[in-house]
Order: structure tokens, then sequence, then C-alpha cells
């Protein structure tokens, strides 16, 4: 069976796609459904990844949890 969304993709992908400008973290918050994390995903964007925090919290989770869990 298909696995869907950002939640189905491999762990590999998961880390490639948090590497190159935490694109994983920004579409998770802005799919989310919460206000919170979209607005968090909002700022990210513009504040590049709020100067490299982010990036580096959302490196970690998926390193050790294997999804982003962080304002997600």
């Amino acid at each position: 069976m298909a696995k869907k969304g950002l939640k189905g993709l491999d762990w590999i992908v998961k880390i490639i796609l948090v590497i190159i400008y935490d694109i994983y973290g920004i579409l998770r918050r802005l799919t989310s459904g919460s206000v919170a994390g979209i607005l968090v995903g909002i700022i990210q964007i513009f504040t590049f990844n709020i100067f490299g925090i982010m990036w580096l919290i959302d490196l970690i989770t998926v390193l050790l949890k294997k999804e982003v869990t962080v304002l997600a």
C-alpha cells in the first residue's frame, strides 16, 4: 500500500531535505494545519530558518526520532 504525504518519506530522504535549507521541516509546519505551525513555517522562510537554529533542531530530531517534532 502506498504511503501518503510527508510522513511517508524514507528516513534518508527526510535527512537530505532537512540538510537542504530545511525543506522538510518547513513543509511539515506549513501542512500541519495548526496556526502556530503555519506561522513558524512562514517565519522560517523569511528569516533563513530563524538564523539556523530551527535547522539544527530539525536535523537533530530527524536523526534521533526520524520525524520533525518541535513546533510541527
